[in-house]
């Protein structure tokens, strides 16, 4: 069900040896090209012919009614909202401890220089559909844009066929508990070029986020530059680095819940003890044919992207889930917070028996939108600094340019770029005014 990778004894860099989806954005890319420049050139025509090809949907408007909004919170299940307000709530708390105030630093007397942070003015909101239903990722998006300030935020989630056409209803619900009205029906590459060109009767957007399939990911990288973009979020991955001490039945079940998402989300075990791996292969034996989606998680758990990778001891898995660089990272090890405090690359990190995964994508209060696929070595999550921009003002008076000018002038003729120190001078000279 699942494979082994041994690199017990093993030294150097163990990237090429582990795991990994076989996806090829770049060609992706080239596929999605077509798609978005006929958004861009044909808007909201291309937009309804695209989704009736894709989703088998034939919209007149791809705006959702303000109407199909409220409905479906009215019509919402109690419990499901009480949870929805309850994630709202905690991630609201994170995500406004992680507001940036302005600061001014005196340079010298005369002389400042202040980091402004001003969020992006407009933003589409992507939230994926497909296999599941994600009211999650609309909080996970909206609530760090709307506690940057972000003026204008525009959510698109695919239409489904079983709903009219409309995206999910506990997808619009979540909108609608989020104050968001702004919401259309659309999916994939073509929802990101709606965004990126301003399509269909929505504006263009200033930046695009949240996760996707591999065909948002590719019209993500496609069109950077003509919309910001988060990162290129791709299907799901977990890696758990567990030791003797770790309850093989808890790190089977988080395999298995990442497992369930898609058929190319990656589950990955770390570890030096192989009467644990051994362990773990039985319950995930066990648990795969009870669980409700048994063919798409025995699908992903023994696809190129999943394994069982014996290490050396924790040291030696602490190097290799570095070098993997997980979207999520679980520690189950004697000492967890000592060693997850080690960890440099993981998109979010879950120390010890009781932080599951599962916790962070729905209540924890941490942001779910996270980079896949090595990237966390160089990549955030999604938080409210990803909607703000550093704007630095530079304030000097005449004494404190004077103060400088030789070193500036120095250092523009050193480039041979005089006219750079003649600027200066043009004020510091005696001809200045």
């Amino acid at each position: 069900m699942i494979s082994r990778i041994d690199l017990r004894g093993t030294q150097g860099d163990p990237r090429a040896a582990l795991p990994r989806a076989e996806l090829d954005v770049a060609d992706a890319a080239e596929r999605v090209r077509p798609l978005c420049e006929d958004v861009r050139h044909r808007g909201t025509e291309a937009l309804i012919e695209l989704t009736e090809r894709f989703d088998g949907v034939r919209l007149t408007d791809i705006r959702v009614p303000r109407e199909a909004v409220d409905a479906a919170l009215a019509d919402l299940d109690p419990a499901v909202r009480a949870a929805l307000e309850e994630s709202i709530r905690r991630a609201r708390k994170v995500h406004r401890d992680q507001r940036r105030t302005d600061h001014t630093t005196q340079v010298v007397p005369g002389g400042t220089v202040t980091e402004k942070w001003i969020p992006v003015d407009r933003v589409g909101l992507y939230v994926p559909g497909g296999r599941a239903v994600y009211p999650s990722s609309v909080i996970m998006n909206v609530v760090p844009a709307q506690e940057a300030g972000v003026a204008s935020l525009a959510v698109t989630s695919p239409p489904q066929r079983e709903f009219g056409g409309l995206p999910h209803p506990t997808v619009l619900a979540a909108c609608a508990l989020l104050g968001v009205d702004e919401v259309y029906a659309v999916g994939g590459a073509q929802a990101v070029a709606m965004f990126a060109y301003g399509a269909g009767g929505c504006a263009r957007a200033d930046m695009v986020t949240g996760p996707g399939n591999i065909w948002v990911a590719a019209a993500k990288r496609l069109l950077k530059g003509v919309i910001g973009i988060d990162a290129e979020a791709g299907p799901t991955e977990i890696a758990v680095l567990a030791d003797a001490t770790a309850n093989p039945d808890y790190v089977a079940a988080d395999l298995i819940s990442q497992a369930e998402h898609d058929v190319v989300a990656a589950s990955v075990l770390v570890t030096p003890d192989e009467a644990l791996a051994d362990a773990v292969t039985e319950r995930l034996a066990e648990r795969v044919p009870a669980t409700k989606h048994a063919d798409r998680v025995r699908e992903a758990l023994g696809g190129p992207q999943s394994g069982i990778v014996l290490v050396d001891d924790v040291e030696h898995g602490l190097t290799v889930v570095d070098a993997y660089a997980a979207e999520h990272l679980e520690i189950m090890t004697a000492d967890a917070d000592a060693v997850a405090a080690r960890v440099r690359n993981a998109g979010a990190i879950f120390v010890g028996d009781h932080s599951p995964v599962s916790l962070g994508d729905y209540a924890a209060g941490s942001n779910h939108v996270l980079p896949t696929g090595g990237c966390a070595c160089h990549s955030g999550g999604l938080s409210v600094q990803t909607f703000l921009r550093g704007v630095h003002v530079v304030s000097y008076d005449r004494d404190a340019l004077a103060e400088v000018a030789h070193h500036v002038v120095t250092l523009a003729n050193a480039e041979d770029l005089p006219a750079h120190g003649e600027a200066i001078t043009a004020r510091t000279g005696d001809g200045a005014a």
